[in-house]
Parts: C-alpha cells; structure tokens; sequence
C-alpha cells in the first residue's frame, strides 16, 4: 500500500534573504517620480517663466546659476535623479521584451554602462564649470569675466 505524506508534515527549511531588486527599483520609480515633478517643473518655471524667459537663457545664464550652490545641488539631483530613473525605465523594458540571455545580459550591460559615462561626465560638467577660465585668449572669455 501506498502512502502520501501529509502536507507540510516536514518542517520548512528556511531561505537565504536576499536583496528583492525588483521591489525597490518599483520603490525608486514612485519615489523619483515624485521628486522629479518637483525638480523639472522647479527647473522650468525659473529658466522659462521667471524673469525674461526663454530668451534670457544664454552663457552668462548658465554661468550665473552653476555659480550658486544651491544651483549646483539642484542640477545635480535632476541628473542624478532622472539618468537612474530613465535607466531603471528601460532595464524593466529589457526584462520584459528580451527572451534571449545573452541578448538580456548585452543590452542591461549597454544601459548600465552608458548610465555610468553619462553620470560621470554629466557631474563632472556641473562641478568643474568656470566661465572665466585662467588660460585661454583673453578676447575669448565672456564679457563679464574680470580681466586678467
């Protein structure tokens, strides 16, 4: 005669805890999501709507606000912020319309890595702007730049 066992007659064996990714890049879309409105939308109104508009946006512009940290911080959290966020975009897409391995793996690395130059160069831009640099041709620098 044959018998079955009763369910869950042996006691479960307990699982490794692991990190659940997929959770917290789901977290990371709300969350970025909504500091992101914040920030473009902050970003928007004072380059398009607050004092002359569009038509004020120029090199002494730019020039003028990565001179104020408050600027800088702020630029740096709209990159930051919206590289991840559109990176974490497109890997869920990869995860969802790449049945192949290899193809998965190819197109995740190309996303990671571009995310990465692109962090990297993009930060480096906003801390190491100097519109009036010390070397250079004089008649080259902008018009608010000091003699040298």
């Amino acid at each position: 005669m044959t018998t079955i066992d009763a369910p869950r007659s042996k006691a479960p064996q307990p699982r490794a805890r692991r990190v659940n990714w997929e959770k917290w890049g789901w977290i990371y879309m709300r969350a970025s999501g909504v500091v992101l409105l914040v920030l473009i939308f902050g970003h928007l109104f004072v380059n398009l709507v607050a004092g002359e508009g569009v038509k004020a946006i120029d090199f002494a512009f730019v020039a003028g606000k990565l001179a104020d940290p408050f600027w800088i911080v702020w630029d740096t959290l709209l990159l930051w912020l919206a590289l991840i966020h559109g990176a974490n975009g497109m890997r869920t897409l990869v995860n969802d319309y790449a049945s192949k391995p290899i193809v998965r793996r190819i197109l995740l690395g190309a996303i990671a890595g571009s995310t990465i130059v692109l962090l990297l160069l993009g930060t480096l831009v906003i801390y190491t702007f100097d519109p009036c640099p010390a070397v250079g041709p004089a008649e080259l620098l902008p018009s608010f730049c000091p003699a040298r």
